[in-house]
């Protein structure tokens, strides 16, 4: 049986739980600032801020995930009807704008490796286990999808690095035991330590999940 190629990354695409956990595919509403002047595609990473409302996390090497956008609905201020969209076209005006977002920090979830911005490449199994950055490419309009990857060529046991390399999708090998598909995770928070010769250190738990980080937003 042929699997079908992978030619471009497809952002993060939620399959599972971690641990064998039961998954429903559930997601929760987030609300979108009417307005908010930057296009969200069906899988990129989103973040809450500080108003409570959901933002695209641009972030590479570091992020603040809430989770993974799944689509949105506002009304759309053309026609006056409510509408169902793959992607939140920047800047549009609607107060009742909300995403969908599957926040679950323990999900998992199938993303593409690539050598550069949306070049699809293969690396090994060794990557498994190893955290990774995010490239963050542009969606498309046409078909609302988004077009984040990891970059396959930089895995490291970094602990700023946002997503963390769970297992290889097998099924769209190549011949020479190359993978262009990994299933991942989003990474905990860690914690910086400033020191100060003159007084105590001061720790700060930074980056990861949100949900994860006990300073909240």
């Amino acid at each position: 049986m042929a699997y079908p190629t992978v030619d471009k990354p497809y952002g993060l695409k939620p399959i599972n739980l971690i641990g064998g956990q039961p998954y429903a595919g559930s997601t929760r509403l987030m609300t979108i600032a009417s307005g908010y002047n930057t296009s969200i595609y069906y899988g990129d990473v989103v973040k809450r801020v500080s108003n409570g409302t959901v933002e695209k996390d641009t972030g590479t090497g570091t992020a603040t995930p809430v989770g993974i956008f799944l689509g949105c609905t506002y009304t759309n201020p053309t026609t006056k009807q409510k509408q169902f969209a793959q992607y939140w076209p920047a800047g549009t005006v609607a107060s009742d704008a909300q995403a969908y977002v599957v926040d679950d920090p323990d999900v998992l979830f199938k993303v593409a490796t690539v050598s550069t911005g949306t070049t699809v490449a293969f690396f090994g199994p060794e990557i498994v286990g190893e955290n990774a950055v995010l490239v963050q490419n542009a969606g498309s309009n046409t078909t609302g999808d988004s077009a984040v990857g990891i970059f396959g060529g930089n895995t490291a046991t970094t602990a700023s690095f946002p997503i963390r390399i769970v297992d290889l999708v097998p099924d769209t090998a190549n011949s020479s035991n190359g993978y262009c598909e990994y299933i991942c995770k989003f990474n905990a928070p860690y914690v910086t330590i400033a020191v100060n010769l003159a007084g105590a250190n001061t720790a700060t738990v930074t980056g990861g999940h949100q949900y994860l980080n006990p300073t909240g937003v």
